[in-house]
């Protein structure tokens, strides 16, 4: 899929879909008054009839209009230009080209999208978005991406970035949506080294052996009850000046998730391919991030693992130590995750970070509290999160912080070991989870982000196919940016 400037014909220039953004404000645009012209007023009359929406997201679809050398006429609704959502511009291209995808097309056309960089990147990213499925085993695709995206009024440099960043997004979301007897901690780690061999980045990759000889306990009692060997995966960019400290980002990266003996349900259980989204968020930051020749040193730190049960697996009761030295009682082994991050958060230190973050689909608590749609955000540095959510609220991602009040910790405390895995009963659960992280940053500025409710799509959106959704790669990337 290609993504292309097109200076041409918009109305005689023949295409496969012609896709029209429509604002409130439709008739100040030059763009639209061709394709209104070339129609002989039909357009117009449509829009003022209300018969094409202009409210966001709103499709209409025409077939071979007269007078548009197109076979297919999608227009969408992009609201008011200073009133709208970051987010609308993205998700209307999105669900646009999600309609045009229902067929094979060799060439689809937008026009009337008209806002700032950051936005149209978000545009652009997003058509290319919406365009591809989960159906990665299907014989019969659901849905076709286009050979050609073609823009009309969007500059080569925005063009080029929005096209990296939808690339960086759906790279995570195909990780994400590969069923886990194809993405198990050996193949996802195979992912990263070749990801970084493409890009010259270096890439550390440690065994069972090596992470048994870094005293990797909690990680590796998470892995005990599989027979995939577990992995923990360090690549780094070098974009920044040789002695500027790094951005650590770490991904929980567990490629299936039975619970273990804490066992899900099998409606719990089904989309547990998707708890490995917090590496494949940070797989996808890196691999746009140096496409952009970021100005920043970047580590990425996945912690790779299956939680499964066997005659060896770990057990509710048991003592872990981990890497730092601080040793766990294990009181739920569903609550994995912050397990394995607990010894990747140890390995950050030794990167000598200027900060942290890191991505994880950590706890159904916080789908409790946020929702389907919105991140969790915790820190020790009010400063660097606040950046962060800044960031996602311009590019239209949903971010929101919860509180670490010191007394929170006092749940995790442990009465055979140091600290427990899990908090006091069943109230505050995704803040219990990252103050049990915030025992293994010894003090650097970090923030936990617990992506549990918006990295995975239950169902379809009209803008995304249901499954990984990619969510934060482009905020990060734009973050980084900057």
């Amino acid at each position: 899929m290609r993504c292309e400037r097109f200076s041409g014909d918009l109305v005689q220039s023949a295409c496969d879909c012609l896709v029209v953004g429509i604002e409130d404000a439709w008739s100040e645009s030059a763009e639209i008054a061709k394709v209104n012209l070339a129609t002989n007023g039909l357009l117009g009359r449509l829009i003022e009839d209300d018969e094409i929406s202009t409210k966001p997201l709103k499709i209409t679809t025409m077939i071979a209009p007269t007078g548009l050398a197109t076979k297919l006429l999608v227009t969408v609704g992009l609201g008011s230009r200073v009133s709208a959502h970051p987010s609308v511009y993205s998700c209307a291209a999105a669900a646009a080209l999600k309609t045009a995808a229902v067929k094979k097309r060799s060439c689809v056309r937008m026009v009337g999208f008209q806002a700032s960089p950051m936005l149209l990147r978000g545009a652009v990213s997003g058509a290319m978005v919406g365009c591809v499925g989960q159906d990665l085993f299907r014989k019969v695709k659901s849905l076709y991406p286009p050979d050609c995206i073609e823009w009309v009024g969007i500059d080569e440099d925005t063009l080029l970035q929005g096209a990296i960043l939808g690339d960086a997004v759906n790279f995570s979301r195909r990780l994400v949506n590969l069923p886990p007897n194809f993405l198990f901690p050996e193949s996802l780690a195979e992912e990263a080294i070749g990801l970084g061999k493409l890009h010259s980045m270096e890439v550390e990759v440690w065994d069972r052996t090596k992470l048994e000889i870094e005293r990797c306990g909690a990680l590796l009692g998470v892995a005990r009850g599989s027979i995939r060997e577990p992995r923990l995966v360090i690549l780094r960019y070098n974009g920044g000046a040789a002695d500027a400290p790094p951005t650590v980002l770490v991904g929980k990266g567990v490629t299936f998730d039975s619970g273990g003996y804490s066992i899900k349900p099998t409606d719990g259980m089904l989309t547990m391919k998707c708890d490995m989204a917090g590496a494949a968020t940070v797989l996808g930051i890196m691999k746009a991030a140096v496409e952009l020749k970021v100005k920043h040193n970047l580590v990425a730190i996945l912690g790779l693992v299956e939680n499964l049960i066997s005659g060896d697996a770990f057990k509710l009761g048991d003592v872990l130590t981990a890497r730092s030295g601080k040793t766990i009682e294990i009181h739920n082994t569903d609550a994995e995750g912050r397990l394995v991050l607990a010894d990747c958060l140890n390995v950050a230190l030794d990167q000598k970070p200027l900060r942290i973050v890191d991505f994880a689909t950590l706890t159904g608590a916080c789908v409790v509290g946020l929702g389907l749609d919105i991140s969790g955000l915790m820190t020790n540095d009010e400063t660097w999160q606040n950046e962060i959510r800044q960031t996602a609220d311009a590019c239209g991602e949903y971010t929101w912080p919860l509180p670490m009040h010191p007394f929170f910790t006092e749940q995790i405390a442990g009465k055979i070991a140091d600290i427990k895995n899990v908090g006091e009963g069943r109230y505050g659960g995704a803040i219990t989870a990252a103050k049990f992280l915030e025992e293994f940053v010894d003090g650097v500025p970090w923030t936990h982000i617990d992506i549990a409710g918006p990295a995975f799509l239950d169902s379809a959106k009209p803008w995304c196919d249901a499954g990984g959704s990619g969510t934060l790669v482009r905020t990060f990337v734009e973050l980084l940016s900057k």
